[in-house]
This record gives structure tokens, C-alpha cells and sequence, in this order.
């Protein structure tokens, strides 16, 4: 067996031990922990201080952990949200972000950042679920007209960007067309696997059975949570479509067949402790490890990309939000469009793709990835400050009314 070192995978755990320590004990120190994880990779990283290497270990827990990553925020997706309404105005939203990416893109092209203006209208495209769930649980906006048009809005866009990507900028060869096809086949097969879940879980005695296994050092439900999301990673990769695909599928199934958690209320615990508490903050350092801040700094004039990205960020995710005017004010729908520009995860995940395929420069990635991590720090912080007591309290505005099928009248 080739001995493996462990040196670097053990300064990258103090680094995910200390990163949320120090967030919780410095209180001037207002950002994410997932931000204090890129930037100290990118500190210990090749870019600055060299003090470790990326080995076997370090790389193979982060492609688990990425795709972790997505498989939870598959989990977040709440279809019961996704009606009426709230789902015509957030699918119009999707469509406007699209418009405004690829013409931004078509700039962005025009002065030689970018390969492909579509691209960067995908990069664009999505909201951090993972990221902005729990802003708004702990703002009290979680069930405010805000709060569901933003999770709404983050749900369709997450599911949006990840399918474009796995169709059109996938590393594996073939055409839009045949992939479509392959999309189709793969989705027959998600039914399919869907069908046979919600069958079994009707069955009284593996209901018994996994129930007395469940907390067991079995841990039987988290094995089968492994299994299945292993196995869509496995099924996107042999159909040649993006691994994260498979990863955020795998975590909506598991949303529909898992409804009743009564007899299991530890059961997504145990899953965010895995995920939360070991593989994904090994995703996040080694993308600070990865982040090339040589081609980001070499030249002055590339820092401008920074700022000129963010924006274009807060344009194409946060303009659409204006659709939601109508139905649910001025003042949250301002709260909507900043906390939906929230996006981190899937920037790193389409910029390594893009550089990989040629779809976008790394200089733009780098400064892409830069954007995002602005856009945690800034757009939630800015948006619980526009969102007053009021928005949770009195949330509609005059004369509106709540219906629970078409989501807010007039």
C-alpha cells in the first residue's frame, strides 16, 4: 500500500475546528464560517504560505465533500413551497436571471473575461439554499412572505443551475441534444428508484426493522442515505453528466421519501453532522487551496474584476426579485433579491468546471469566486438590515391576503 500523508489533511481539520470557533468569539468577526475556511486555505495554501500540500487524502475527501454539499441542499428543498403563485413568479424570476446573465455574459465576452457569455449566465444563476436557510431561521424570516419567496426563488434556482451545468458544460463529450436525452433517461430512472422507495417505506416490518437499527452502531438510515447518494453520483457519472447532479437529486428524493421523521428525529441530524461537521469544510479549504490568487493579483487592474462581478451577481440574481413586488411589497422583495445574490457553493463548483472545459479564464474564475464569498459577507448582512421588525410581524402589505394555494393576493 502507498503510504499516504496525513500532514496536510490534519492542518486542514484545525482549520475547520477553528474556523467557526473564532467566528462565534470574535464579535466584530460578522461573517459565515465557510468564508474564514476559503480565505484560511487560501493563507496555508500554495498561494501564500505553502504549508500544505495537496495530497490523495485531502482531495478525495473534498470531491466527497462537495458532493455532500449538494446532496444536503437537495434535502433542503421543501415542494410544498414550490405552488401557485409563488412558483409562476420564482420560475419568472429563473427565466429573467437567465436573460440578464447571458447579456451580462455577452459584455463580459466582448472584453475578453469570459469564453462563453452562456456560462457565466449558469455561474450566475443559482442561490446558496444551504447558506441563506439558515439567515433567515435565525432572523425569524423563514415563514415571512420574504422568507418563502426567497427559499422558493433559491430552490428553483439551485435545482435550474445544476441541471444546466450537468447539460451543457459537462467534462464528458457530447452534444446538448444527446445529453437531453440522457437527462431524460436518467430521470426515468430517479422515478423509478423514487417509486420503489415509497413502496418500501409502506412496509411495516422494514419500517420495524430500520427503526430498531437506527440508532444502533448500524446507524441504518444513515448507511441507506450513503447508499443512495452515492449511487445517483455513480448513475450521473456513467450517464456523463456532472456529479453534483447526481448529489443534489439524491438529496431530493430523499426529501420526498422521507416525511415522516417522527420515529427517526435524529436521522438529518446525523446527516448534517457528517456533512457539516467533517467532509464539507474540507471541500471549502481546498478550494482556498486551489484559489489562484497569482492570477488575481498579478496585475492591479484584475482586482476591478472583484467588485465588477459582485455587481453583475446582484443584477442578474437580485433585479428579478422585483417580480415579487406585487405580491409581497417593496421591502421584501429588496430582502429577497439580496439574500437569492447570495452564492458561494455553486460559483466554486462552476468555476472549477469552467476552467477545466475552457468556458471561462482563471483570472475570472478566481475573481468569480472572490464575488461570491463578497456576497456572503455583504448581501445577508445588508438584507437583515433593510428587513424591520415589521416584515416578520406585519409582512403584507395593505389589503393582501395569505392563500395557502396561490400564495399572496392582492
Amino acid at each position: 500500500m502507498t503510504a499516504t500523508s496525513f500532514n496536510g489533511l490534519l492542518i486542514v481539520t484545525v482549520l475547520a475546528l477553528g474556523a467557526p470557533l473564532v467566528v462565534a468569539t470574535v464579535p466584530w468577526l460578522k461573517v459565515p464560517s465557510v468564508v474564514l475556511e476559503i480565505v484560511t486555505g487560501i493563507v496555508v495554501g500554495p498561494a501564500v504560505l505553502g504549508w500544505v500540500k495537496i495530497g490523495p487524502a485531502i482531495q478525495i475527501l473534498a470531491v466527497v465533500g462537495l458532493a455532500f454539499l449538494l446532496f444536503l441542499a437537495g434535502l433542503e428543498i421543501d415542494l410544498g413551497n414550490l405552488k401557485g403563485r409563488v412558483l409562476r413568479l420564482t420560475l419568472a424570476g429563473f427565466a429573467a436571471t437567465m436573460v440578464l446573465g447571458f447579456t451580462l455574459g455577452l459584455f463580459f465576452h466582448a472584453i475578453g473575461w469570459v469564453r462563453s457569455p452562456f456560462f457565466l449566465a449558469v455561474a450566475l444563476a443559482a442561490t446558496s439554499l444551504g447558506l441563506v436557510i439558515p439567515v433567515l431561521r435565525d432572523a425569524g424570516l423563514s415563514d415571512s412572505p420574504a422568507g418563502r419567496f426567497t427559499i422558493a426563488g433559491a430552490t428553483v434556482a439551485e435545482f435550474g443551475a445544476v441541471l444546466l451545468l450537468s447539460l451543457f458544460f459537462s467534462e464528458s463529450k457530447g452534444g446538448a441534444a444527446s445529453k437531453l436525452v440522457t437527462v431524460g433517461i436518467f430521470a426515468a430512472c430517479i422515478v423509478a428508484v423514487s417509486f420503489v422507495l415509497l413502496r418500501a417505506g409502506r412496509s411495516i416490518r422494514l419500517d420495524m426493522l430500520l427503526t430498531r437499527l437506527q440508532d444502533t452502531t448500524a446507524e441504518i438510515r444513515v448507511r441507506s442515505a450513503v447508499v443512495l447518494l452515492i449511487g445517483f453520483v455513480a448513475l450521473a457519472a456513467k450517464f456523463g453528466l456532472e456529479t453534483v447532479l447526481g448529489a443534489f437529486v439524491a438529496g431530493a428524493v430523499l426529501n420526498i421519501v422521507d416525511k415522516d421523521s417522527m420515529s427517526h428525529p435524529q436521522f438529518r441530524v446525523k446527516l448534517d453532522a457528517i456533512g457539516y461537521g467533517f467532509l464539507i469544510p474540507i471541500f471549502f479549504i481546498y478550494s482556498g487551496l486551489t484559489f489562484d490568487l497569482h492570477a488575481l493579483t498579478s496585475n492591479p487592474l484584475t482586482l476591478l474584476r472583484v467588485p465588477v462581478l459582485l455587481a453583475a451577481l446582484l443584477i442578474a440574481r437580485g433585479l428579478p426579485a422585483a417580480l415579487y413586488v406585487r405580491s409581497i411589497g417593496l421591502r421584501s422583495s429588496v430582502v429577497a433579491g439580496l439574500l437569492q445574490a447570495t452564492s458561494l457553493p455553486f460559483i466554486v463548483t462552476a468555476t472549477t468546471i469552467g476552467v477545466a472545459i475552457g468556458a471561462v479564464r482563471p483570472v475570472t474564475a478566481a475573481a468569480l469566486v472572490a464575488a461570491g464569498l463578497l456576497s456572503v459577507v455583504l448581501f445577508p448582512l445588508i438584507a437583515l438590515a433593510v428587513a424591520s421588525p415589521a416584515v416578520s410581524v406585519n409582512p403584507l402589505p395593505a389589503g393582501a391576503t395569505i392563500n395557502e394555494t396561490e400564495g399572496i393576493d392582492q
